[in-house]
Parts: structure tokens; sequence; C-alpha cells
């Protein structure tokens, strides 16, 4: 038997008369770690195949089951120089230091957002919409639901003249707004519960700033707005002498004959206090803005802009309390359900502690821990018996090349049979000494030594043949 045993790699290790091992050659010590080391090569060729798939079904599940959010959202806002461009600028402020775009589309107003909303086809993805403009029936069959209410928008009546009463408003040259904006079709309902018809009026389809600029110079007798105070033109109207601001003084009747009208009280000297603007209390009634978005808005855009919303309205201001707004009442659209959660407190609990993305890609990952249980836990099962087969497979191949020999030595002709045995002896030879090269674990060592003690069982048997193979030549 040649050399190259276990024992023969070992022994060199304790010398016969030392205390301390010697110090063996790096060839020699490369040699027995490549022997009893773990094998890498074998477990990535058993387990490669299902880790790949592991690894696609993963991120099949990460896009598709539960895509990223967008990082640009498309808003319907308003007029320019309306409330509604300005609350877009501050929510494209808001939602920029979560890396989202907004990008404000200007539009005339309430009316043209929800017609906007309702084709998935223009592109917009949210818009601010006046409560009263459509029904809950229709929503929902458009796909539309609410991200809450955001403000109350009071109907602001401005007149040259004091007028106490709408009747009064008869022949006169009234501005409401082009079609696409939400205060016509209100205005219009106004007048019928007060028994004057829209054709007794001369009414005006003007934008809000040049209606602003007509009723200033006396081309219109006055002019309608439906907007939050913060709107620029509101506040300079509320201070311009000679504009009047018509008191709703049945502001509770309006709101029991319309429920998506609130009641408001613009309170004296709210514009200016060292003025005393207004001096005196005004009612007024009151529509509420709503977020509304298109269904298929991703649930984690709709928890940012609960969240933007929340800190661009939660405040105090002249209608509304801090913290009444936003809210998930006075709305005919169902509120989506992330709204729902946040308005009843639940904010997503990562959120509460990590940057948005961060968050929403730990909320996400719930959805590749499922996918990728249903591949790990048969795989595991099944990689491990792979393993061992691979490995054992390394030692086993040379089976065949030894079953080979004896075929030969047992199928050799007598007259042959001295240089076929010579020959494979020859081979045999060889065979051990690749098989002494094999890097195999140490659990699997009896395999490789049983091989090794087979190869030398079959020279035994073909070294005891040869003597009878020369007589027989010689013959």
């Amino acid at each position: 038997m040649q050399s190259g045993s276990f024992l023969g790699i070992v022994s060199p290790l304790v010398s016969s008369g030392a205390h301390m091992p010697k110090i063996l050659p790096l060839h020699r010590i490369t040699r027995f770690t490549r022997f009893t080391r773990f094998s890498l090569r074998d477990f990535i060729v058993a387990a490669g195949p299902a880790a790949l798939a592991v690894l696609v079904t993963g991120l099949l599940a990460y896009w598709l089951v539960d895509p990223a959010p967008p990082k640009k959202i498309v808003m319907a806002t308003g007029q320019e120089n309306s409330a509604y461009e300005a609350l877009g600028r501050r929510y494209a402020e808001a939602l920029r230091q979560y890396d989202v775009e907004l990008e404000l589309r200007p539009t005339l107003g309430s009316r043209e957002n929800l017609e906007r909303l309702r084709q998935p086809d223009s592109g917009v993805d949210v818009g601010f919409v006046q409560s009263g403009s459509t029904a809950q029936e229709d929503a929902q069959r458009n796909g539309l639901v609410s991200l809450g209410s955001l403000f109350t928008e009071p109907v602001w009546l401005f007149t040259r003249k004091d007028v106490t009463r709408l009747s009064q408003l008869k022949g006169m040259r009234i501005n409401v707004g082009p079609e696409g904006t939400g205060l016509p079709g209100l205005f219009r309902t106004i007048l019928s519960v007060n028994g004057v018809e829209p054709d007794s009026l001369r009414l005006r389809d003007m934008q809000n700033t040049p209606a602003t600029v007509a009723l200033l110079e006396g081309r219109i007798d006055g002019l309608v707005f439906s907007s939050s105070p913060d709107a620029p033109l509101i506040q300079m109207l509320l201070q311009t002498p000679g504009i009047r601001l018509f008191d709703f003084a049945q502001a509770q009747a309006y709101t029991r004959r319309f429920p998506f009208l609130t009641h408001v009280t613009l309170p004296r000297g709210i514009v200016d206090l060292g003025r005393d603007i207004p001096s005196r209390d005004f009612q007024l009634i009151a529509p509420t803005a709503t977020l509304v978005a298109h269904e298929s808005l991703h649930p984690a855009l709709v928890d940012l802009l609960v969240q933007t919303a929340a800190s661009v309205h939660g405040g105090a201001g002249w209608f509304q309390k801090q913290g009444e707004f936003p809210t998930a009442s006075y709305s005919e659209i169902p509120v989506a359900e992330a709204a729902v959660r946040f308005y009843q407190g639940d904010k997503p609990f990562l959120q509460r502690y990590l940057p948005f993305w961060l968050a929403n890609f730990l909320q996400r990952m719930w959805v590749v821990v499922v996918a990728l249980g249903a591949l790990i836990i048969p795989l595991s099962r099944i990689i491990p018996p792979l393993y061992v087969w691979k490995v054992r497979s390394r030692v086993y191949r040379w089976y065949g090349q030894l079953r080979e020999v004896e075929q030969a030595v047992d199928e050799a002709q007598a007259t042959d049979r001295a240089e076929v045995y010579g020959r494979q002896l020859q081979r045999l030879n060889e065979i051990e000494e690749r098989v002494n090269r094999i890097s195999i674990p140490l659990s699997f060592a009896d395999e490789l030594y049983g091989l090794r003690s087979h190869i030398n069982f079959v020279r035994r048997r073909l070294l005891a043949l040869m003597p009878q193979a020369g007589r027989a030549a010689q013959q």
C-alpha cells in the first residue's frame, strides 16, 4: 500500500521523545486542513439552486405582490392665489423631506379636481374636493376614497352694497366662479332654498383674481368665494374699505337642511384687533375641504399624506380648535382604511421611530418572509441529504473505476494476462494516488478509508494472480 494515509499525515505531529509538537511544513499543513475542513464547495453546489430559487421568489414577492411606493405623486390643486394652491405648495414642501416629489396641477377648483380623479388616465393621484360635490355611491363606483376632512371652507359673499338678505341680490352682477369649481352649484342651491331664481341674477364665471379686480373697479356688484381664510384674496377683501361681507344669520338652518355644511363664526377683531376688523361677529356657512385620492394610491403614500395633513391642518385657526382637523368626519366619500387607523390613533409603529422609507421597507418585508417560508421549510429537508450525497459521490464514483479494473482482470485472455495484470496494477496505483488527494470532511472519513482498503484488496488479489499469469505465459 502506498504512503499518504491519514496516520502518515498525523504521525509527524508528535516526536518520539519531545513534549512539544513539531511544526509541520506549510504544504503539509495545507493538505491537512483541506482534508479536515467543512466542504464549502459541496454545500454551495447542493444549496445553490435552492438559494437561487429563494432569492428569485423573494424578489418577485417584494416587487410584484406589494410593490414599493412611487416617489412621485400628482395633486390637483386650484386657481391662482387660492387656498388650494397655497396648501399644495405646503404639502410639496412637507413631502420633500421624505424624498417624495409632489407635482402640483393647477385647476379651476373642486369640481374639476373631482372629474380628474374620476378619470384614471388623467394622471392625478390626489386632490382637494369640497364636501357635497358627489354622493357616496358615485365615489365608490369611481374608486375614490377620502383621506380626511382638512378644514372648513366658509362661503364668503362680498358685495359693494349692504345686503342683509339674499333676495336683495336680484338684478346684481355676482361672480360665482367657473363651472370647474364646486361653488356655482352650491350657490345656486343656496339661492333656491331662499326662493331666488338664479336667472334673476346676472351671474359671472370669472376666476378669483380677475373677479376681485372687477369688484374693486365696480364692474361687478359682488363675488362669492368658498375658501379658507388663509387665501390672500380673502385676507385682502376683509380689510378693503367699501367691501362688505354678507352675514348668514340663518346659518344654523342651512346646516340642518344640508348635512355637508357646518356653521362657523368669524369672531369680531380676528382679522385685525387694533383696527377692530371685523367690527362684529359674522355667521357663515361652510362646506369642508376634503383630501380625496384614487383607491389605487399606495397605502404607504396614504399614510404619508394623512400624516402630512395632520401637520399642516392640525393647528388652531379662525374656525377650528387645536387638533380638530383633519378628521374622518364631514365627508360623504368613504374614508380609506389607512386614514381611519390614523385618526383612531393607530399610527404605524415603525413610522414612529424610523424614517418613512425604512419603516415602509420593514413593514413590507412580511410579504417576503411568507414567500420565503413557503420555500425554506421544504428545502431545509432536502438540502442536508443532498449535501451528504454530493460529498459521498466524490468517493463513490471511484468504485466505478475499481470495478472496471476487476472486470479487465476477469476478462483477460490467458496469453495476455501478464500484460493486462501489469497495466491494471499501474492503473490501481494511479487511482490510489488520485484518491489520496481527495478533500473530504472528517465526518465522511470512513467512506474514504473504506475506498482505500478496497483498492488495497483489489491490489492484493491482482498481485496474487500475477505469478500464475507468468507461469501460464512461459508454458
